[in-house]
């Protein structure tokens, strides 16, 4: 009895975890709080939060990163179950998926960015610019993608951004492992997007992108 009483325990605060990411409060992408946190927020021990956790981590909504937490890395199970299946995929495969997601986008960013956009890319890509110049690939990784994820949600469309989101554990790790490879990192062509972007000129933003995102694809062969 006690260990049925336990499992249901558990499966009650997987329930509440897996509706916080649900519901946005802890986005794609974000650390969700610590073991001590969980288990005041959801009233329980840490040994129940605990497992609760690595259930969503099976269920591809969570993601354990050594020395930095646990990350959201999808808002619903089956984007959970689509991204795992990407993990396993050829480079050259989630590249070519990459390529169409972030050419679209760069041509609806072009079209649709605002003011606040239009800073936010400023900074994303100082940011990765900076982070170019160090001897940190994981920082490089995570600077470069938040940069192409600035540019999707520029699109101003919520459900491509969602479907990014979903797969941004994927896409980080194609992106540390092209970088950690030493090929080239496009710099100037990323300069170029976001500054076709910002002029609102689509025909530039989706050149740009097509250009260094092909070049990968040819590496990746």
């Amino acid at each position: 009895m006690q260990s049925a009483q336990r499992t249901t325990l558990i499966a009650q605060v997987t329930g509440q975890l897996r509706a916080e990411i649900s519901a946005g409060r802890w986005a794609v992408g974000t650390k969700i709080p610590p073991e001590p946190k969980l288990a005041e927020l959801t009233g329980t021990g840490r040994n129940t939060v605990r497992e609760a956790v690595q259930a969503l981590v099976h269920a591809g909504m969570l993601e354990r990163r050594q020395g930095r937490g646990t990350f959201v890395v999808a808002s619903s199970e089956l984007t959970g179950v689509f991204s795992r299946h990407l993990a396993r995929a050829h480079r050259r495969d989630v590249l070519e998926l990459r390529q169409a997601l972030d050419v679209q986008a760069a041509s609806l960013a072009a079209q649709r960015r605002d003011r606040d956009d239009i800073d936010e890319l400023t900074r994303l890509v100082a940011a990765r610019r900076a982070a170019a110049q160090s001897a940190d690939s994981v920082r490089y990784a995570a600077a470069d993608l938040a940069l192409h994820r600035g540019v999707v949600s520029a699109s101003h469309n919520p459900l491509y951004l969602e479907f990014y989101d979903s797969l941004s554990g994927v896409f980080e790790h194609a992106i540390h492992t092209h970088v950690a490879s030493d090929a080239p990192n496009y710099d100037a062509e990323h300069e170029e997007l976001v500054n076709a972007v910002i002029d609102g000129d689509a025909d530039r933003a989706t050149t740009a992108a097509r250009c260094f995102l092909g070049a990968m694809i040819k590496l990746s062969v």
